[in-house]
């Protein structure tokens, strides 16, 4: 069996971390991934990927990346079934086990001068 996801994308927002009750850092991302085909209306269609990032993978993601910035992630789909209202729900979730910066220094150096 085989649970592994290769995602590479735009960061959509800054990326901030956050503390569970037990201590842990927890990072909660969102990816653009444009699809690698057109739609009907000829247009490439862009999906919406909630990614999580733990501990030193948080951290050092929000050190180095800001909006807009290419990464990659490699990591695993996990499910939980969470309750709202009385309804229970199936979420799936992106967790990233490693995150490559893809945005060169130079387009850093560019976007930090404008």
């Amino acid at each position: 069996m085989l649970n592994q996801i290769v995602l590479v994308g735009r960061l959509t927002k800054e990326v901030q971390i956050n503390k569970t009750e037990n201590g842990k850092k927890i990072s909660n991302i969102t990816l653009a991934v444009p699809r690698s085909f057109k739609n009907m209306n000829g247009l490439y269609d862009t999906d919406f990927i909630d990614c999580i990032l733990w501990e030193n993978v948080a951290v050092n993601t929000s050190e180095y990346c800001h909006k807009g910035d290419i990464l990659g992630i490699k990591g695993r789909v996990q499910s939980r079934i969470i309750e709202k209202d009385d309804k229970k729900q199936n979420v799936l979730e992106v967790i990233a086990e490693k995150v490559t910066f893809l945005t060169s220094k130079s387009e850093n150096s560019e976007k930090q001068e404008n």
